[in-house]
């Protein structure tokens, strides 16, 4: 099944709108057994691990023994935007995911980029 964002989903059509207040609870315990038997409603949400398509950020901050500051100068991100990613005010976006993928497979070749952009050595402050 390809993956697709909720924001590429269209609008329900007045027919769907139908069909979806229609599906009974036979329907809905049919579309389980199709889908491989696991009914959401009964795993405790406390068991549920969510899997995003990029490394946590602070996980990798603390993998690394870096401060905010630290890990935001030395891989080139803005230190605010580190901290709205952390606190799940935001998430990272298009490059932002592979720039976190990247740092988590080969850190020192992000840190050579950035600086040989810079105008000296990256240090932690």
């Amino acid at each position: 099944m390809p993956r697709i964002s909720i924001y590429d989903v269209p609008p329900l059509t007045d027919r769907d709108r139908a069909r979806l207040l229609a599906t009974t609870e036979e329907d809905i315990q049919r579309h389980v057994a199709e889908d491989g038997g696991v009914d959401l409603a009964d795993i405790d949400s406390a068991e549920v691990r969510v899997r995003r398509g990029y490394p946590d950020p602070r996980q990798l901050r603390r993998r690394f023994g870096m401060t905010q500051e630290e890990f935001a100068h030395a891989f080139g991100v803005n230190l605010w935007t580190l901290r709205e990613w952390e606190q799940r005010k935001a998430e990272p976006e298009g490059s932002a995911r592979t720039l976190l993928r990247v740092i988590e497979q080969e850190p020192e070749v992000v840190r050579r980029v950035v600086v040989s952009q810079s105008d000296g050595p990256v240090a932690p402050r």
